[in-house]
């Protein structure tokens, strides 16, 4: 019997599960019809003609999410095919997707928001769906398996493979990369690839395909497409991976694209929900070291800064050390984040809470020393402490609760906290409102798991210098006439012998 192929197991799979939670299919056919690509073409005339997006309902959906829109048909596609295909042509097009392009209205002659995608009502956007999507740009032609569009756009492509074949899903992130190299045009509206052979699911953003950066999608269903398919495809989750959760920032001269994971998602989330209760004002985030503890502060400051229901918010990031608050800052100015203000001293903190300041503030905790109690009292204020279990002891911590007592405070640890006096008290502050002392936790043992943290495997050094018994007898009873003893039991108790030694006093050793 012939084995099944991966269309049979995997693709077609994918776009039933894919209809099933709201995107329409669009046979290959027609998609390519709606694209104007010939597949009967020779290359060069089959790059002339070629569009990576369903032309007419992008012109479509942006005249009617822009009533005061008036270029001519065909004027945005020209802006988006001179977009360079490389990283910065595709931050760029992240910057169309989330609406913060622009166009100019000629009637009020000033410049809008150009909208793309309307996150606020789902139900007017258009979410499709097709298969083998080919493309051709005269030199080299690609065919991906499953690509999802919104409004026209191609934004998510799934690389599906046979599971019968060793090494899957790295034979498919290597087509992914390949794509990179020979069709990057395609790369620049495409923000998020995934590869999967029925088993597992991994996934990354375009113009990233480093294998670190490469993550396995979860689910309490293990092993099961269709519930991966389900969640990682759940149209909110595509719409807030576009909208949140893919980052730029500039590191060495280079800029650099990531996406957040999902215990860094759910983080953000948990947080952000925690901040906005009016009934609670406490949390705890343990995520282990190493598994971008930082940017998912930075993501919470950043939504819930931008969110009406805080309604116009101080969000203060705290460090607990100088080179951590010089990494948070350039992290914070990588992103472009604006509303930002460093606050370098104590007068100057107390300043920015005295003077009723609304945005984000980057401080360390010993600048809140003497700081007077109730110097402000608004409840939308933010603060978001780094290395909480090491931070807030102690007379400071006193300080900060009692200056901003109507504050919400969530700690953030990448260090588990232990159960002696010194970590009930990280519990006591932060976890007093969750059952088990944390609002989201993402552990040592998660992160291994994971593959992110590697188990340690050791051995013993295999030791060369062994010494023949003989020799070491006539060394023995050598030392035991030197030193003029004739008592077996008194030479057992020597201790510069190999019998057992003495307890030597605190603080030495014995050689």
């Amino acid at each position: 019997m012939p084995t099944p192929g991966e269309y049979k197991t995997v693709q077609s799979r994918i776009l039933k599960y894919a209809e099933a939670i709201g995107w329409t299919f669009v046979s290959r056919k027609e998609a390519e019809q709606r694209r104007g690509f010939d597949p009967d073409a020779l290359p060069k005339d089959r790059a002339k003609g070629r569009s990576l997006f369903f032309d007419d309902l992008l012109d479509a959906k942006v005249r009617e999410f822009n009533p005061r829109y008036a270029e001519a048909e065909g004027a945005l596609l020209g802006k988006f095919r001179h977009l360079h295909p490389d990283i910065y042509g595709n931050r760029e097009f992240v910057e169309y997707l989330r609406n913060r392009g622009k166009f100019f209205d000629h009637e009020e002659k000033r410049e809008r928001d150009l909208v793309l995608i309307d996150y606020g009502d789902q139900t007017r956007n258009a979410f499709e769906v097709t298969e083998e999507f080919a493309f051709h740009n005269g030199h080299y032609g690609t065919r991906e398996d499953v690509v999802f569009l919104i409004n026209g756009i191609p934004v998510l492509v799934i690389e599906c493979k046979n599971a019968n074949k060793g090494e899957a899903i790295a034979l498919g992130v290597d087509q992914i990369r390949r794509y990179h190299r020979e069709t990057p045009e395609l790369f620049v509206p495409e923000q998020i690839f995934t590869a999967t052979e029925a088993i597992g699911f991994s996934y990354g953003v375009s113009w990233n395909t480093v294998r670190r950066n490469i993550f396995n999608w979860k689910h309490e269903e293990v092993g099961k497409l269709e519930a991966k398919v389900k969640s990682f495809c759940a149209i909110p989750q595509v719409l807030a991976f576009l909208k949140n959760y893919i980052v730029f920032a500039e590191k060495d001269e280079e800029l650099n694209k990531y996406i957040l994971r999902q215990h860094q998602t759910a983080g953000v989330e948990r947080v952000v929900d925690r901040a906005l209760d009016p009934a609670r004002s406490r949390g705890l985030v343990w995520h282990t070291q190493g598994s971008g503890k930082t940017f998912t502060m930075i993501k919470a400051a950043e939504l819930l800064f931008k969110s009406p229901k805080a309604d116009k918010p101080t969000v203060l990031l705290m460090i607990d050390r100088n080179e951590l608050e010089d990494q948070m800052l350039k992290n914070l100015a990588a992103l472009g984040l604006g509303n930002l203000e460093h606050a370098t001293s104590i007068a100057r903190l107390n300043k920015l809470l005295k003077d009723d300041y609304r945005g984000i503030v980057v401080t360390m905790i010993h600048k809140f020393r003497d700081m007077p109690a109730d110097l402000n009292t608004r409840s939308n204020i933010y603060v978001l402490i780094d290395e909480a279990h090491r931070t807030t002891g102690g007379d400071l911590g006193n300080f900060l609760m009692a200056g901003l007592p109507n504050a919400t405070y969530i700690g953030f640890t990448g260090t588990p906290v232990d159960k002696t006096d010194y970590g009930k008290g990280t519990f006591k502050t932060f976890g007093c409102e969750d059952d088990k002392g944390y609002l989201h936790k993402y552990s040592i043992a998660d992160s291994i798991e994971d593959g992110t943290t590697l188990p340690l495997y050791y051995n013993l050094a295999p030791n060369e210098m062994l010494v023949p018994h003989e020799t070491l007898d006539k060394e023995f009873l050598s030392l035991a006439e030197a030193e003029g003893v004739a008592d077996i039991e008194e030479l057992n108790k020597d201790p510069r012998t190999c019998g057992k030694p003495e307890k030597l006093p605190q603080g030495q050793r014995s050689d």
